[in-house]
C-alpha cells in the first residue's frame, strides 16, 4: 500500500509539474485521469499492478 500512496503521489507533482510548464494542457491530463480510473477497475488492472510491483521490487534490490 505504501509503495501505490507513494507513486500516486510521484505522478500527481509529475502532472502538476507538465500542466504548470505548459507541456500539457487541463482537458488532455483530465482525459488521461479518467482513463487510468477506468483502467483501474477493468481486468487489466491486477496485470498492471503486478508489473509494477516487479519493478520496484527490481529497484529496491539495488
Amino acid at each position: 500500500m505504501a509503495v501505490s500512496i507513494s507513486a500516486v503521489v510521484l505522478l500527481g507533482i509529475v502532472v502538476f509539474v507538465l500542466i504548470r510548464g505548459g507541456s500539457v494542457r487541463i482537458l488532455p491530463a483530465l482525459a488521461c485521469t479518467g482513463f487510468g480510473f477506468f483502467l483501474a477497475s477493468s481486468g487489466a488492472a491486477p496485470l498492471i499492478t503486478d508489473a509494477i510491483g516487479t519493478v520496484t521490487a527490481l529497484i529496491s534490490s539495488i
